[in-house]
């Protein structure tokens, strides 16, 4: 019998002992014990004290030493979707909004799942135009596709990052 996917699933290694709860400090080395039961996989990480002192007639499925090293701390979203999603109502709200800055936000949104791009169509002078929807409303937004060539990808890079820059300082 093949286990499904999601039994193969075992959680992310503890901070701190399964027995004694104390946290592991940077350097120290730790147990992990892997137990199976009809649930699946079940962890358990262990300090040297608490590896010791355990019941050796209960018998993992699997262990093994590691030297415990602190997670770096996730790094910090470069741009809050939220400042992101203002900066583009706002330019798309302005008169003459920027084409380059517009479509590279409606990107970005798009990849948060923030904006939904349901269509997209040429118009009469043969450029193509796309339709996007935010989920949370009924709003519609049109953005121009500029084209951008490889040779301006830089410029307009800077130019979004500008704005954005500029969103976050005043956001």
């Amino acid at each position: 019998m093949n286990p499904l996917p999601n039994e193969w699933a075992i959680k992310h290694r503890a901070d701190s002992c399964a027995v004694t709860r104390r946290p592991f400090v940077p350097g120290e080395y730790f147990y992990t014990l892997l137990y199976h039961s009809a649930d699946g996989y079940r962890r358990e990480d262990l300090s040297e004290e608490a590896w010791q002192n355990r019941n050796e007639n209960i018998r993992p499925f699997s262990f093994w030493k590691s030297r415990y090293e602190s997670l770096p701390p996730k790094p910090a979203e470069p741009v809050p979707k939220e400042n992101a999603e203002q900066l583009f109502h706002r330019l798309m709200a302005s008169q003459s909004p920027t084409a380059n800055a517009c479509y590279v936000l409606a990107a970005m949104l798009e990849r948060k799942r923030v904006l939904k791009q349901v269509k997209m169509e040429c118009r009469s002078d043969g450029r193509r135009v796309l339709i996007y929807e935010p989920g949370s409303t009924g709003d519609g937004f049109i953005v121009p596709d500029p084209q951008v060539r490889l040779d301006e990808l830089e410029s307009v890079q800077n130019e979004v990052a500008e704005l954005l820059r500029g969103a976050a300082e005043n956001g």
